[in-house]
């Protein structure tokens, strides 16, 4: 594989997108009803700890980079306000999530783990592993041993060698995400791996890629496990999808409840905002018609599948940012 297919797999040679498609909150371009999921239950509450990042990927759904503020840092005090509203629930999430950008480079991030794991909290930070992260080597091992078999992270790599990850995250980045991947594997902390799916490498390939490479650094992390290697669906905002309409759950041989903004919300603080909201997903941070409430019990909404990723990570993908176990 070059350099050269790997960025384009990464950047897309796709079809575009039909620009009436997701234009219509209740109906498919076919006039079918649009798939809708209801809300369920709390499972997982996730944090967008603020846009920016110390690297920019050529393929970030977000758009995080060293510049991007659009979603500001949360602050300590605003993430413990929602946790403390979801301890009082009879479904209290068994688990915080804490995204980014990169979420270490948020100064409250380690106050705010605290508090999530001192509250009971099962964690999943998402993270590159790079220097961010690595100045707070003593503070997690810290954490960790306070709060034994609660703290997970998931570290993104996203091909299994140095040439096809640096053409999606740039050069001097291999190494430096493998120096923090080793680090956190050495240290006993509960680790996995999350990749894109490169369209020249189908997912048996790649996960013996990964086993080699995850040999080859002495990381117990099976590969074909696929909580432990995560391999995701790849996005963008122009790509050509289809539309998830109603009768598709039965073709599909899915139900509602399998997708994600069934059971988990993300709070996050857009710029120049004076507080912060809590939106449906994940991965659809900048779109109003998913904002849902401004806390989490308001957030309890039905949720119309009306934007790509929807269909490409969800449904079709069926694919979830949470950690099992």
């Amino acid at each position: 594989m070059t350099l050269q297919t790997v960025k384009a797999d990464a950047i897309g040679a796709r079809k575009h997108a039909d620009p009436v498609k997701f234009s219509d909150p209740d109906f498919t371009v076919k006039s079918q009803p649009r798939a809708k999921v209801p809300f369920e239950r709390y499972d997982t509450v996730w944090f967008n700890t603020g846009t920016l990042c110390n690297i920019e990927c050529v393929n970030c759904y977000i758009d995080s980079s060293p510049k991007n503020d659009q979603l500001v840092y949360l602050s300590r005090a605003e993430v413990l306000r929602f946790l403390q509203e979801a301890t009082q629930f009879s479904d209290k999430p068994s688990q915080i999530g804490f995204t980014g950008g990169e979420p270490f480079m948020n100064p409250d991030l380690l106050a705010m783990l605290e508090d999530s794991l001192s509250l009971g909290y099962r964690v999943l930070v998402l993270t590159n592993a790079m220097r961010p992260m690595q100045r707070f080597q003593d503070k997690l091992l810290a954490l960790g041993g306070r709060f034994p078999n609660r703290l997970a992270l998931r570290v993104s790599l996203d091909h299994f060698e140095q040439e096809g990850h640096e053409a999606i995250r740039g050069p001097h980045t291999w190494q430096r995400a493998l120096d923090g991947l080793v680090w956190l594997g050495e240290n006993g902390f509960d680790v996995s791996v999350a990749a894109r799916k490169a369209r020249t490498v189908d997912e048996p390939e790649a996960r013996r890629g990964y086993d080699r490479l995850f040999s080859d650094l002495g990381l117990r992390i099976d590969a074909n496990d696929p909580s432990r290697l995560v391999l995701f669906p790849e996005m963008a905002a122009d790509d050509d999808v289809v539309e998830i309409s109603e009768g598709c759950w039965d073709i599909l041989g899915m139900k509602p409840q399998q997708v994600m903004c069934a059971s988990s919300r993300m709070v996050l603080k857009r710029k120049g905002s004076a507080e912060p909201t809590v939106v449906a997903c994940t991965l659809i941070p900048y779109a109003a018609a998913f904002e849902v409430g401004a806390t989490l019990e308001e957030a309890r909404t039905t949720v119309t599948l009306n934007h790509r990723h929807c269909s490409r990570f969800c449904v079709l993908g069926k694919a979830s940012c949470r950690v099992d176990g």
